[in-house]
């Protein structure tokens, strides 16, 4: 857990320089030439003719923007930007569902050509900015899938280099904005991490001291102002709104356009439920919550059991608090089928859920059931954990011993 908390939030830095380079898509290939010029990244008339393209992969349509990359790959075989985009949409396809390994070869695969070929560039020209970005970005990914996967050597060193050119690549005015993402994420959790890993603080002093109140204050300007990172922003606000700051009606306000925007990308939608249950409006949350399950149940791309592991709890919930029990007990047991098929029965969705269960079994005359529900949430849970407390207590109340 210690590298975990020390690379991570790093691995964030560097990773919020990538959107930028999401965004240089199908029409930098309608003029070859362009690149003597000035860096791809910073043409205007770019920016105006990607903003579909880009809508596209924010809302899961792989097939067509993957299509794009392809075309770029044919007419720009030794720039990076066409592998880069290739395994930025693999690493997409990773984030919905971070167990699933599917996707992890191809992902470091095309890392690995965007880092040849961006070292080319800057081996061809040292001062070159767009090089250093698209060396950042690479590593930054590479570092952070590595982290996921615990792999923590290969992670550090990705995470190093990724370090290295970052600072290489800044210096380019134009640029600036789409950097302040990653000073943003730097100066937030620069800070959060001693306080909250007492024992990694000598680690720490390693590193530039952060402002985390000027890393939110950050994060609120680049979502509002930048082209290139704004959804990244966003993405990173709604989640440190959620927990971190305690404030659930900003991460609503952010998950609600994310999804109005990208309706069809799990994340944001099964993020937009969750914020809806958090701020107690359960009826809501129960209706976008039945739309994911049934997203599940079509074999929607990018629609799996995290989703739907959320969105059985919120369901069952409403029902439950409507007064109606026999309701929610198909989606409480749904909400476990979706825990068991993740190996992930320490959760808090699923502990409540076997619970609720065994509760609803108590009430229906079932003693036998329920006892058998409520034990699974004891062999499943430390004895502090809220659920396991609460199965003890009814248990006891009821002779369930």
């Amino acid at each position: 857990m210690k590298y975990t908390q020390i690379v991570l939030p790093l691995l964030l830095l560097i990773n919020s320089i990538v959107p930028a380079v999401v965004q240089a898509q199908e029409d930098v290939i309608t003029d070859v030439n362009k690149q003597e010029n000035g860096y791809l990244l910073l043409d205007k008339g770019l920016q105006f003719r990607i903003t579909d393209a880009i809508n596209s992969m924010y809302n899961f349509d792989f097939e067509k923007v993957e299509r794009g990359f392809l075309v770029m790959r044919y007419t720009y075989p030794e720039h990076p930007l066409p592998y880069f985009l290739m395994g930025l949409s693999q690493w997409w396809k990773i984030v919905v569902a971070v167990d699933n390994k599917s996707h992890d070869a191809l992902m470091l695969k095309y890392m690995d050509l965007t880092i040849e070929k961006a070292e080319k560039m800057l081996g061809d020209n040292p001062e070159n900015k767009e090089a250093a970005f698209f060396l950042a970005g690479a590593y930054g990914f590479q570092g952070r899938l590595h982290s996921e996967r615990k792999n923590w050597t290969s992670s550090t060193f990705a995470s190093r280099n990724a370090l290295k050119y970052l600072e290489l690549s800044r210096g380019e005015e134009e640029l600036n904005p789409e950097l302040l993402l990653g000073d943003a994420l730097f100066n937030y959790f620069s800070v959060w991490i001693p306080e909250n890993y007492p024992l990694l603080k000598p680690l720490m002093l390693l590193f530039p001291k952060g402002d985390q109140q000027l890393g939110l204050k950050q994060l609120e300007e680049v979502a509002k102002s930048s082209f290139y990172a704004r959804v990244e922003a966003q993405y990173f606000l709604f989640r440190l709104y959620a927990t971190e700051e305690k404030k659930p009606f900003k991460a609503l306000e952010i998950t609600s356009y994310l999804h109005s925007k990208y309706p069809n990308n799990p994340y944001f939608h099964r993020h937009f439920a969750r914020q809806l249950y958090a701020v107690g409006r359960g009826r809501e949350a129960k209706d976008v919550s039945l739309e994911i399950l049934k997203r599940i149940d079509e074999k929607w791309t990018g629609y799996e059991a995290t989703s739907g592991r959320y969105a059985s709890f919120f369901v069952a919930q409403n029902y439950e608090r409507m007064g109606q029990s026999e309701n929610s007990m198909p989606y409480y047991l749904r909400s476990v089928a979706f825990g068991n098929e993740l190996d992930a029965q320490e959760s808090g969705y699923y502990l409540f859920s076997l619970l609720q269960v065994g509760k609803i079994l108590f009430k229906q005359g079932n003693k036998k059931e329920a006892k058998r529900y409520l034990d699974l949430v004891k062999e499943n849970s430390k004895r502090r954990h809220p659920a396991n407390k609460e199965a003890r207590e009814f248990s006891k109340k009821n002779k369930l011993l």
